[in-house]
C-alpha cells in the first residue's frame, strides 16, 4: 500500500488526511487526524477517492481529485489505476499536457459530489462536438 497525504477543511480548519491506497485491489483507507479511519473499495483509485468525497460532503479535499473538471480517461484508469487524470478545459480536447496526479494540490473549483464531475465531463463532451462542427464547416 502506498500513503498520501492530502490536505482536507473541516469547518474551515486546515487538516491532513492519510490515503493509504492499494493499486492491486483498488482500495482507499482514510484516516483523519481525528483517528476517524475508513476503507473504500471501487474499480480503480479515482473512484474509490469519490466515493470518500461522496460520504464526507462537509470535508473539502484539497486535490486535483476533487476539482470538478478533473476525470480519468479509460485508458489512464486501465494504467494508473486511475491516479493519473485528466484536467478538461470546456471547448479544448485533452492532452498528455492536461495529465495531474489526484493526489496533487488544488484548492479551486472543488466538488464535493462526484456526480458534479460526471456532469462537468458530459458538458465536456458536448463541447467538444461543437468545435468539430465548426471546424468542419469551415
Amino acid at each position: 500500500m502506498t500513503i498520501e497525504r492530502v490536505s482536507i477543511l473541516i469547518n474551515e480548519k486546515l487538516e491532513t488526511a492519510m490515503l493509504d491506497y492499494n493499486t492491486d485491489t483498488p482500495t482507499i483507507q482514510i484516516k483523519l487526524e481525528s483517528g476517524w479511519t475508513k476503507k473504500y473499495s471501487g474499480l480503480d483509485i479515482y473512484e474509490c477517492l469519490g466515493k470518500i468525497i461522496k460520504s464526507l460532503p462537509d470535508v473539502k479535499f484539497l486535490c486535483k481529485g476533487a476539482k470538478i473538471n478533473v476525470r480519468p480517461s479509460s485508458m489512464s484508469s486501465q494504467m494508473s489505476c486511475g491516479i493519473m487524470a485528466y484536467e478538461h478545459k470546456l471547448g479544448i480536447r485533452a492532452s498528455r499536457k492536461d495529465l495531474v496526479n489526484i493526489f496533487q494540490y488544488d484548492d479551486q473549483d472543488i466538488i464535493n459530489d462526484p456526480q458534479m464531475q460526471t456532469d462537468f465531463f458530459h458538458r465536456w463532451l458536448e463541447s467538444l462536438k461543437n468545435i468539430s462542427h465548426e471546424s468542419k464547416s469551415d
